[in-house]
């Protein structure tokens, strides 16, 4: 997951991700962490709660997506196919969250 990360990227996780090596290996990537810290840390960190929101919008984006049993069960056994069935459930999702209610 961190070895992927671009530079200049930002990663969001919550608490449980909450340690100073993971910090240390995404600040080594040239990439920011806006993780929150856990009540028992000693040492203050940089946190914004508003940009902590965003990463609600990526959890309920994949609830919504694993409704679909192909997405959930992995059915796919090639990437490319599994990624192609997630961009047409985000189609899918999109059109259903703006469909016209008139």
């Amino acid at each position: 997951m961190i070895a992927d990360l671009p530079e200049g990227a930002m990663l969001l996780a919550d608490k449980g991700y909450d340690a100073n090596a993971l910090r240390g290996a995404v600040t080594e990537r040239k990439a920011w962490a806006n993780i929150p810290p856990k009540t028992n840390r000693k040492d203050p960190i940089c946190f914004s709660p508003f940009l902590y929101k965003a990463r609600n919008l990526v959890e309920r984006f994949f609830n919504k997506a694993k409704q679909f049993r192909r997405i959930a069960t992995r059915y796919d056994k090639l990437a490319e196919n599994y990624l192609a069935a997630l961009k047409l459930v985000s189609i899918r999702i999109w059109l259903r969250d703006n469909e016209s209610t008139s």
